[in-house]
């Protein structure tokens, strides 16, 4: 009965699309559900060979894919189940097992995942522009790196070149936009993020070409923070106001609200996820070596096809360390601007790179990789324990292709895949 259970629901998940457009969850998810209903739950190493190719030499103490996907499919399925409160049962994947099981309601019949209220969510979403709000003026005010410190990083590339155009600077944080989603039929709503929309400019237009959608999602003016680009920026704003007099130069926005005019006329300094860039996406990658993979927490470099794979966003069990991937790039912008993007995948890496890139030390190693190259990114591995920084190292550097980054004009349409 439970097997017969297991397999109807599967099949209404792929008919829902409940996995989203990456092509390593849903074939997970077949292993695992093929596995289970044979009552035969595969190791990690033969989930790796199934899934992922690797050989039978798969090292699972240097390599955490397997973990890091079964915890987003893991994600995945309760997203799915949140939106599902009348179901008479869920698939799920047991904390710490490799197989499908099917779980009925508890007792009482109450729903299978406690969701949030929009008023939690308005609250939550309130605490994170506190959370800014506060940090940017601890930033402007006191708090940082050491004067010395930041003033040898403003007389260093890129920072100097930013300082020194006469173009006004603008800091844009990186941000998830959200909006309300309203049940036509109950009334319910809830907030939700698409990667799609980004802004309220995005919303009007996806609403124009998608009128069914016009009354059921509504713009509430909302978008939250993650709690390593508030920190980040801790030491990037002492390097960006030399002197009393420059503060009130410096703008600070969130990146939802960046517009293509900002982006032409305007210094920009980007301290963020990499998946919070929205209007900066298509330059940052098009002259880039490295592409998105499955999800926003994986980048490929198309040089060596080398996965980075960031674990902070994967397995929970244990206080173990985990890998985190720093990014770093600088080109000029198309009316003699500059822009400097300071990114992390996720917490831990984006806090570690923000503190690495106001370094004198690491922007002198910086200019001795890369020369003279007036347009370069680079690649960090950071290691650490709940968002804890153990250190980190610099992986690679190399100049961009300058000359693809203006080719089109930027695009609020995503070209990545969906996280």
């Amino acid at each position: 009965m439970a097997d017969d259970r297991i397999a109807v629901e599967a099949g209404r998940l792929r008919e829902a699309k409940a996995l989203g457009r990456s092509d390593v969850l849903p074939r997970m998810f077949d292993f695992l559900v093929e596995r289970s209903l044979a009552d035969a739950p595969p190791k990690e190493v033969e989930i790796a060979i199934a899934v992922f190719g690797k050989t039978a030499a798969f090292d699972m103490s240097q390599d955490a894919s397997v973990r890091v996907y079964v915890h987003r499919l893991r994600k995945k399925l309760d997203e799915f189940y949140a939106d599902d409160d009348a179901a008479a049962g869920r698939l799920a994947i047991p904390k710490g097992e490799y197989r499908i099981v099917f779980e009925t309601p508890r007792a009482g019949g109450g729903p299978l995942k406690p969701r949030w209220s929009t008023r939690t969510r308005w609250l939550v979403a309130g605490l994170a522009a506190m959370l800014l709000n506060g940090l940017v003026w601890a930033g402007l005010y006191g708090l940082g790196p050491p004067g010395g410190e930041a003033a040898e990083a403003r007389a260093a590339a890129p920072w100097s070149q930013v300082l020194r155009n006469g173009k006004q600077t603008i800091l844009v944080v990186g941000d998830y936009y959200i909006f309300d989603e309203i049940d036509p039929a109950t009334g319910a709503d809830r907030l939700v993020r698409e990667y799609a929309i980004n802004s309220a400019r995005d919303l009007s237009r996806y609403l124009m070409r998608n009128p069914g959608k016009v009354g059921v999602y509504k713009d509430l003016g909302l978008s939250y923070l993650p709690v390593g680009a508030a920190l980040a920026l801790r030491d990037v704003i002492p390097v960006l106001t030399p002197g009393r007099g420059d503060r009130d130069q410096l703008r600070v926005i969130v990146a939802s609200a960046l517009t293509p005019e900002m982006l032409k006329q305007n210094n920009i300094v980007y301290v963020g996820y990499l998946s919070g860039l929205g209007l900066l996406r298509d330059p940052v990658f098009a002259g880039s070596r490295f592409t998105v993979g499955d999800t926003y927490d994986e980048l490929i470099d198309e040089t060596t096809r080398q996965n980075y794979v960031s674990q902070e966003g994967g397995p929970e069990a244990g206080g173990g360390k985990q890998q985190d991937f720093g990014y770093f790039s600088t080109f000029a912008g198309p009316s003699g601007n500059r822009v400097i993007i300071v990114a992390g995948t996720r917490d831990t890496a984006l806090m570690q790179i923000a503190e690495a890139v106001t370094s004198r030390t690491e922007l002198r190693s910086l200019s001795r990789s890369v020369g003279r190259a007036p347009a370069f990114e680079a690649l960090y591995a950071v290691e650490g324990i709940r968002r804890m920084n153990l250190g980190g190292r610099r992986l690679l550097a190399s100049p961009l292709r300058a000359d693809r980054i203006w080719s089109v004009e930027p695009s609020a349409e995503p070209k990545f895949p969906e996280g």
